[in-house]
């Protein structure tokens, strides 16, 4: 349980853009663009890789400075 502290907003500031990378990654499973189009217009049009490493990054920060 390292990683997945809920409670703590710098796990939230990660788990966000890698949902939302996860979301825009399985569009072709889900097909709700209507979602996909507001997290790109919400990010800038990132690519769902950069949201899923951002999120990662910051997750995986959180836990080794802990």
């Amino acid at each position: 349980m390292k990683y997945f502290k809920p409670k703590s907003l710098s796990w939230w500031a990660g788990f966000v853009p890698l949902s939302a990378g996860l979301t825009v990654a399985t569009l072709p499973l889900h097909g709700q663009v209507d979602i996909v189009d507001t997290v790109n217009n919400v990010t800038g049009n990132m690519s769902s890789a950069a949201l899923i490493n951002a999120g990662a990054l910051a997750i995986g920060l959180r836990g080794a400075i802990k």
